[in-house]
């Protein structure tokens, strides 16, 4: 089963990201039923993205050429494999040509913040706490960006959905 709440794609003032409407994201537990990502990573320093930029367009060309955009959600799951590298998951709708690709299944606990990147550590000690205060247990942080930079400067607000995958 799949909970990924969806996206309206058209509602869109930018040509580039998509409004996002935090309600749906919210303190919700998301199910997620074997869904197909295609992966890449950046380089980091300290846990600082380097390269986030030049990674994302490069993935998003290629998912483009193959056809394999996602019609009606819109996810790119990023967490950190160590103070010097950062993978990035892109939820797509088939197999992308030149990139790795995997597959997640399970149940995600997700909390909406509201900020900038800098604030990241307070809000993954929040997720703990919320995910302990649901009577849980979590696995891994997931951090979802959910518009780019100008974009986030355009709609007002940078909002970044924590999720957790629950043990």
């Amino acid at each position: 089963m799949n909970s990924l709440p969806r996206m309206n794609m058209e509602d869109n003032e930018t040509g580039c990201c998509p409004r996002f409407h935090p309600e749906a994201w919210d303190e919700k537990i998301i199910e997620f039923g074997d869904l197909l990502f295609a992966k890449s990573q950046s380089k980091s320093f300290l846990h600082i993205p380097l390269n986030f930029g030049s990674v994302i367009k490069h993935a998003m060309e290629a998912i483009d050429a193959s056809d394999a955009v996602v019609k009606d959600r819109y996810l790119i799951l990023s967490r950190d494999l160590s103070s010097w590298k950062a993978e990035h998951l892109f939820l797509v709708s088939k197999e992308v040509k030149g990139m790795e690709m995997t597959r997640l299944s399970g149940r995600f606990a997700s909390k909406v913040f509201e900020g900038e990147f800098k604030e990241q550590p307070k809000w993954m000690k929040e997720m703990e706490i919320y995910v302990k205060q649901l009577g849980e247990m979590g696995e891994a942080f997931y951090a979802f960006y959910t518009t780019c930079p100008k974009c986030a400067e355009h709609y007002g607000k940078n909002y970044v959905v924590m999720m957790m995958k629950l043990a």
